[in-house]
């Protein structure tokens, strides 16, 4: 077995978070029109066909690899794992190998990118932005599914607040957390209006201490995720003043380019499962969200809000679509400051999208029907 690279984790931070290359806890604001979105259905999304999935390929699995341990993310942003850890699917099929299957709970891409590069898991579940940040900071990620299309991220203030855009901001303290999409959705919702995280104080939580913190009155205003945004609102009368439904730039699993080319076969197994899941969730709307509302511990009405308005299962190939979503925020990068000296941006961008396992995985997931 040909081990996969391992990362500490003081290299980890060093490469994600960009240490020293830009003053990001500091201050943003913005001035434009709200726009306000259509509700995202439970269903299928439009996305690239095979033909448009151009990118590195592996070559075909030939060989079967085996490992002693498989570790993967769950995420409560992430519905498909949930339905994975529930069901069991990944359990029994890698029964047959000996191979014991562990889950670790990311709380965030920031966490998921962490655990990922450092080995903690396999599979990682992140926001596109935050794998591309990755990737060009020097973490070798592979995007190889593309989980879900959501509008998981908003601006979002109390329920006595009047804010009405971006440009609000400036000044405030608003919660965010560091290398997700809900921290670049405040990036961009800022750079929108001529404004930069220098015009207001960004502060560094995770999504759900940034939910509290806003509740409690700590900041003016937060970069929230889904499911904590979806309990602010219903709970506590939150409003969400600022939405853009295509700022959100994809929910994308994320394996190691080295273990992707030790496990190939590894890899196309859990995306079949992936594919199953995938599967199950639009026929099992319901029972979807009573498993949502189970892991995160919320109320059934809130899990059905997060799935039935602001989550779609598109096709999981990476490919085009996504391309062009991150495409955009390449210059934003660059305004911020938040890669190293010398990172090749449009490179990591080239790199990251890798279609071809999903596509043998999704032709093996049908050809079982």
């Amino acid at each position: 077995m040909v081990p996969e690279r391992k990362l500490t984790r003081r290299t980890f931070l060093h490469a994600v978070l960009g240490v020293g290359a830009t003053g990001i806890l500091a201050s943003c604001g913005g001035a434009a029109n709200s726009s306000q979105l259509t509700p995202t259905p439970l269903t299928r999304a439009s996305t690239p066909t095979v033909a448009q999935t151009g990118s590195l390929s592996t070559p075909a699995v030939k060989t079967s690899s085996k490992l002693d341990v498989l570790r993967l993310d769950y995420a409560y942003y992430n519905p498909v794992s949930l339905v994975l850890k529930r069901q069991g699917w990944v359990e029994q099929e890698f029964s047959r190998d000996g191979t014991r299957v562990e889950w670790v709970l990311s709380l965030g891409s920031n966490k998921a990118n962490e655990f990922t590069a450092s080995g903690t898991v396999h599979f990682g579940s992140t926001g596109g932005s935050a794998a591309l940040l990755a990737r060009a900071n020097g973490v070798p990620l592979k995007t190889v599914w593309i989980y879900a299309q959501p509008e998981w991220t908003a601006l979002v203030e109390r329920r006595d607040g009047a804010f009405s855009s971006p440009s609000d901001l400036k000044g405030k303290k608003v919660a965010a957390t560091r290398g997700t999409d809900p921290w670049f959705f405040l990036l961009r919702s800022l750079d929108s209006v001529g404004l930069s995280s220098q015009d207001l104080t960004i502060v560094q939580l995770q999504h759900p201490d940034g939910e509290q913190a806003l509740l409690r009155g700590d900041v003016d205003a937060w970069a929230g995720l889904d499911p904590h945004m979806a309990h602010a609102e219903l709970t506590a009368g939150a409003r969400l003043f600022f939405r853009h439904r295509d700022w959100n730039t994809y929910g994308t699993l994320n394996v190691l380019e080295s273990f992707l080319n030790a496990h190939p076969d590894v890899v196309e197994r859990v995306l079949v499962l992936y594919e199953r899941g995938r599967q199950w969730a639009l026929a099992h709307q319901e029972d979807l969200a009573q498993i949502l509302a189970d892991e995160a511990k919320l109320n059934l009405d809130i899990a059905r809000k997060v799935l039935t308005e602001r989550t779609a299962f598109p096709d999981p190939t990476p490919g085009d679509t996504q391309r062009q979503v991150l495409a955009q925020i390449l210059p934003l990068i660059r305004k911020e400051n938040l890669v190293q000296a010398g990172a090749d941006l449009d490179r990591a961008l080239a790199t990251l999208l890798e279609p071809s396992v999903a596509q043998r995985a999704l032709a093996q997931a049908k050809g079982g029907q």
